[in-house]
């Protein structure tokens, strides 16, 4: 017996010994080494009870490495053992995978004839649908088909004023006849300029019965914004209209804004209740006299004022900015005021001096990339005079007036393309050419920095780029060689009216603007009683 277990032992340990590691092999042929040794059964290891071969099993096992990295050696017999060990997981895994299948429902409980009359007699259904008994009635002979359904006595809708759009157009898309439309448009000219309705306007209109299918509905009543201090009325009265006009109390003191930079000036102006614009044109401004990244510190004021409406209905409407200032301590680091001159608006110093420019304004938003000299020419292969500037800049951006001046010329221009030419003062000119799109027309007066077009690429172009050219008495010049100041002064009885307007800005109280403005409340008198009335009688 003995022998037959020491024959059959190392067959059964050489079979686990094919699947174990290298260091698991070495361990199992010490032991069997160790157990050839002996002839009868191993002794039982006094520490723990069990046989020296089981604990250097035991050891072996968990020596043993059952998830190998399937990134490392690959193709190797331990790469596919790990791969092996990863599929067998994974058919566990998905043998448990649960069973999606429709629960079984509790079948419906069966209805007896009283119970069913009892339940169609509790539904809430017209007749014509079936009522409690679910079926639906087919027409009688009582029945007759109307030749027409009746039309509503009134109809309520709303029409907008469209950018562009007309008053008498607006009123014809809302469905109102030819005539009506010109008449309500008579009737309105006559308290407002129809062009001074502003796009986004919503008018309120009820038509009412017609006589026929045939014919637009009548006007009842027509009721709308025409001015923010103003509301009209339209109202039918027979075969006219009558029109009523609804003041609304405005107040435009103008508003003012003030308070300290801090870490952001545009935060902060808007958390003292600034208008966004508002703060873009003070900033805007502001840019023309110091830089708003460097030259601003954190303990500066900003002092701004714009012009400002608001309508006892609730309504607010933000104008131009009429005062800018910044201070430093107690001193007025910039200020500027706004004043008209004629007829146009530009920004003076406490002085009374008007803004100063040292150069001509910048064509474009975009690097030099040609100057002006002789250059060979990227199209033609030879050189010849470039008698202007490049400016490169992106296909659609806008090109500005240089300066003030009258357009002379605005079309196609042989090699320049899309060219526009513009007249200024002192015998100067400039062009601008290869634009994708013009933006104004011959003999149209243009202020600096206006929009007068867009850049191409037309006529003898490579690419998008503006070509920018200066003429002084019809002969071109370079354009970065020419500097000019133009500065207004106020005067005499001018400058009187300017320092009054500028004191009376910087009196206004900061934020007082922003409070509801209180509709002034009709004081009613209440009736005397009779005894009281008597009794003032008996005293006089």
């Amino acid at each position: 017996m003995a022998s037959m277990y020491q024959a059959d032992r190392p067959k059964a340990l050489a079979g686990h010994a094919g699947a174990l590691s290298a260091t698991g092999q070495l361990i199992l042929d010490e032991a069997l080494s160790a157990q050839d040794s002996q002839a009868e059964l191993p002794m039982a290891d006094p520490e723990n009870g069990n046989p020296s071969w089981i604990k250097r099993l035991r050891a072996a096992f968990h020596e043993f490495n059952w998830a190998p990295d399937l990134g490392n050696d690959i193709g190797s017999p331990q790469w596919f053992r790990g791969l092996l060990s990863m599929l067998v997981l994974m058919g566990i895994a998905i043998s448990f995978w649960p069973d999606f299948s429709g629960l079984k429902a509790r079948p419906a409980a069966t209805m007896t004839i009283a119970e069913r009359d009892e339940w169609r007699t509790q539904l809430i259904a017209p007749l014509a649908l079936g009522a409690d008994t679910g079926h639906k009635m087919g027409p009688s002979d009582a029945v007759i088909a109307l030749k027409s359904s009746p039309e509503r006595p009134s109809i309520s809708l709303a029409a907008t004023m469209g950018k562009g759009d007309s008053f008498d157009r607006v009123l014809r898309r809302a469905g109102i006849g030819g005539d009506q439309a010109q008449a309500l448009s008579n009737l309105v000219s006559s308290a407002v300029a129809l062009d001074s309705i502003e796009p986004g306007t919503k008018l309120d209109i009820v038509l009412g019965r017609r006589a026929s299918r045939t014919q637009p509905r009548p006007v009842d009543s027509l009721a709308f914004r025409a001015r923010f201090d103003l509301n009209l009325e339209i109202v039918r009265n027979g075969d006219t209209f009558a029109l009523v006009r609804k003041p609304i109390i405005v107040d435009n003191t103008p508003l003012r804004i003030r308070g300290t930079v801090g870490d952001s000036l545009y935060r902060s102006a808007r958390a003292a209740g600034a208008p966004p614009k508002a703060i873009q044109e003070y900033l805007k401004t502001l840019s023309s006299k110091v830089s708003i990244g460097r030259n601003i510190r954190a303990t500066d004021e900003f002092d701004f004022v714009v012009a400002y409406k608001r309508a006892e209905t609730g309504e607010r409407q933000v104008g131009k900015l009429m005062y800018a200032a910044l201070h430093r301590g107690d001193k007025r680091r910039v200020e500027l005021v706004s004043w008209e001159q004629n007829g146009r608006f530009q920004w003076f110093d406490p002085k009374g001096v008007g803004e100063q420019r040292g150069e001509l304004a910048r064509p474009v938003n975009g690097p030099i990339s040609s100057r002006y000299g002789m250059r060979r020419h990227p199209i033609l292969g030879y050189r010849r005079m470039h008698a202007g500037i490049d400016f490169r800049a992106r296909h659609g951006t806008p090109i500005h007036a240089a300066s003030d001046g009258r357009i002379t010329y605005a079309g196609r221009k042989g090699g320049f393309g899309k060219y526009v030419r513009i007249r200024h003062a002192g015998g100067l000119g400039s062009g601008y050419a290869h634009m994708s799109r013009i933006a104004v027309r011959n003999g149209q007066q243009v202020r600096r920095g206006q929009i007068i077009g867009y850049v191409g690429s037309t006529g003898l172009s490579t690419g998008p780029h503006l070509h920018y050219e200066l003429y002084r008495n019809g002969r071109t010049i370079n354009p970065q060689s020419v500097r000019f100041t133009t500065r207004a002064t106020l005067s005499g009885s001018e400058l009187k009216k300017f320092m009054a307007r500028r004191n009376q800005l910087i009196g206004l109280e900061p934020g007082a603007a922003l409070e509801a403005l209180t509709p002034a409340v009709p004081q009613i008198e209440e009736p005397k009683r009779e005894i009281d009335r008597l009794a003032d009688s008996t005293t006089t």
